[in-house]
C-alpha cells in the first residue's frame, strides 16, 4: 500500500525568516506561517481562528525565502509534515512538527517603479527552473490541432 504526506497551505508569514547557513552553500530557513479559518457559531457570531506552521526550507529554496519574503509575506506553500524530538538545555525531550517546504509561490503583489503597475511578485519553484520568458503564440499559426 502507498502513503502521501503532502501539505498545501496559503498564509502570511508571523516574522522574518532565519537563516541558518553551513559550510559550502548549504543554508535552512525557518519561519511561522499562519492559517486562517472562519466560521459561525450556534449563535450566528464570526468566530476566527489562527493556526501556526513551522515552515522548514533548505538550499535554493531557502536562499528564495531569505531574499523575497518578510513578516506579513502572503505565500502558497506545498511540502510535508515532519516530525522529530530533541533534547532541550535542560535534559527535557522536545518534539516539533514541520512543515518541509517542497515549493512556494509568493503572492504578494508588487508595484514595478517604471510604470506603477502591480504584478505578483514571482514564483520560487524548489526543483524545476522557469525560463524569464513564456514563447508567445500568434493568431498567424496554423499548425494548432484545434
Amino acid at each position: 500500500m502507498r502513503t502521501l504526506n503532502k501539505v498545501q497551505l496559503i498564509g502570511r508569514l508571523g516574522k522574518d525568516p532565519e537563516v541558518q547557513k553551513f559550510e559550502g552553500d548549504s543554508m535552512v530557513v525557518r519561519f511561522p506561517l499562519a492559517t486562517n479559518e472562519s466560521y459561525k457559531d450556534r449563535n450566528g457570531n464570526l468566530v476566527e481562528t489562527t493556526d501556526w506552521h513551522n515552515v522548514v526550507a533548505w538550499r535554493g529554496l531557502a536562499k528564495i525565502a531569505e531574499n523575497f519574503l518578510k513578516k506579513g509575506s502572503s505565500i502558497y506553500l506545498e511540502g510535508k509534515i515532519k516530525s522529530r524530538s530533541y533534547d532541550d538545555k535542560d535534559g527535557n525531550k522536545r518534539y516539533v512538527t514541520e512543515i518541509v517546504a517542497d515549493n512556494l509561490i509568493m503572492l504578494d503583489k508588487k508595484e514595478d517603479p517604471s510604470d506603477g503597475i502591480k504584478t505578483n511578485a514571482g514564483v520560487a519553484p524548489s526543483k524545476t527552473n522557469i525560463p524569464n520568458s513564456i514563447p508567445s503564440v500568434s493568431d498567424d499559426d496554423n499548425d494548432l490541432p484545434f
